[in-house]
């Protein structure tokens, strides 16, 4: 049959003419019968494209021989130019020339480039950060030093640096306990805004009587309004199959527009001269002060206390466990009884949690109050906080305060340099950009590889 077909598309004359391993499966005679008559009908003006493993073959019958190897196409060479151990470079993934660089799979991920790859992202970040700045006609030196240094060169700096990676850490660790069970969180700052809410009307209706209890209840509060919003894309997901990635995101801005909505009518304080906000909180209703003349609050102290206990949970927990084998291997979490169901549910909710005390944190902290806007972004620059610290808990501290510095930064270059708050949304892009570039490498090796010629 492979004859027959070979012989009868030959014959019909073709201008241009593919044939996929033209001789497999044919015996000898016919072989050279069919090599002949390609190599006739390429000399008669035909284009004649060979596909074939068979190097021999090709190297009797074609002119010009061209690899192709991991989805790549490696120009054509002359087969003057084409040996055995040439064309074999080529497979592996070399190009032409005295030396060629190229990537190759790891026999397994690299742990250190899992943690040298944020170290990469950053440094790249600034080095682009620096670019832009001497684009827009700034002195990048002078900018860099602005927006890395300068906040850590008071003790104000840095009890701001505290202050603002507080709600970043929780939201970070959130994200990365839903991660680990492959689900995933994208609406932390919703379930911010919503834990603001909750603690916030606590506030405003018990604050003032000088009860103890007002801001723990205020907590605890936060903490089930950020887990009551997440669990609604649990239920989609568990119910209805909604993706949680839509889901999350969306009410988010759902949860924004409820926030704007009470406080320019219910909520509005009624002495503020209909500025969009609620009175001011109570002393009850603050958090206490960790250092005198600063905003930095005992919150950072509950941030703190979060990345142990997260740890424990992962890395300790029966629960953890569970819920790291049904993100990695559900067919063997589905085979060992692990409810994929309750890791979605256990995940949203403890993220929407950890968010929502988030929010609280952020109301009866530095704000003080509810304001349209609770939040400049923590919850979805948590996201990169999450991957840049590798959604290990302490990974994630550092990258928190890095993330942080970034906005205190972004706020010296406004003040200073006259810079926008894009500057600052820039480089955080820089950064998830380099980051998901540098992690490439966490399963791939670069590797240089010289020429057959020139070995």
């Amino acid at each position: 049959m492979q004859k027959f077909i070979a012989g009868r598309e030959i014959d019909a004359g073709p201008r241009v003419l593919l044939a996929a391993h033209p001789t497999w499966g044919v015996d000898i005679g016919a072989a050279l019968a069919i090599r002949q008559d390609l190599m006739d009908l390429a000399a008669a003006g035909a284009g004649v494209l060979v596909v074939s493993e068979d190097l021999d073959e090709l190297l009797e019958i074609a002119d010009r021989i061209a690899v192709l190897s991991g989805g790549r196409l490696f120009p054509p060479m002359p087969v003057a130019e084409a040996t055995i151990e040439r064309i074999g470079l080529l497979m592996g993934g070399a190009e032409r020339g005295p030396c060629a660089c190229g990537l190759r799979a790891r026999p397994e991920p690299s742990r250190a480039m899992l943690w040298l790859s944020p170290v990469l992202a950053a440094l790249l970040a600034a080095l682009g950060g620096g670019l832009v700045f001497a684009l827009l006609g700034y002195d990048p030196l002078v900018a860099l030093a602005t927006l890395f240094l300068a906040p850590l060169s008071t003790l104000d700096g840095l009890t701001e640096l505290g202050l603002k990676a507080t709600p970043l850490l929780l939201c970070a660790i959130g994200i990365a306990v839903g991660v680990r069970a492959n689900v995933w969180n994208i609406g932390a700052e919703g379930q911010l805004t919503m834990g603001a809410i909750a603690g916030g009307g606590v506030a405003l209706a018990f604050g003032g009587e000088g009860h103890w209890w007002v801001l723990p209840l205020m907590l605890l509060a936060g903490a089930a309004g950020g887990a009551a919003w997440a669990a609604i894309p649990a239920l989609l997901k568990t119910r209805f199959n909604a993706h949680e990635i839509l889901t999350t995101l969306m009410l988010s801005y759902v949860a924004v527009q409820f926030l704007g909505w009470l406080v320019h009518g219910p909520w509005i304080d009624p002495e503020g001269f209909n500025f969009p906000q609620t009175r001011m909180f109570d002393d009850d209703a603050l958090l206490p002060v960790l250092v005198e003349g600063s905003r930095l609050n005992a919150g950072f102290l509950l941030a703190l206390l979060a990345v142990p206990l997260a740890w424990l949970l992962l890395r300790r927990t029966v629960t953890g466990f569970r819920l790291r084998t049904v993100g990695q291997a559900p067919e063997a979490a589905r085979y060992a009884g692990f409810s994929a169901t309750g890791a979605v549910w256990f995940s949203l909710v403890l993220s929407g949690a950890l968010a929502g005390l988030a929010g609280v944190l952020e109301a009866a902290g530095p704000v003080g109050q509810l304001q349209p806007v609770m939040s400049p972004g923590y919850g979805f620059a948590a996201i990169i906080v999450a991957f840049m610290g590798r959604l290990h808990p302490f990974g994630i501290l550092g990258a928190s305060l890095l993330m942080a510095l970034l906005y205190l930064g972004g706020e010296q270059l406004q003040v200073s340099m006259q810079l926008p708050i894009a500057a600052t949304g820039t480089i955080q892009g820089m950064l998830l950009f380099f980051l998901l570039g540098t992690d490439v490498f966490i399963d791939q090796r670069l590797v240089v590889v010289r020429d057959a010629r020139h070995a």
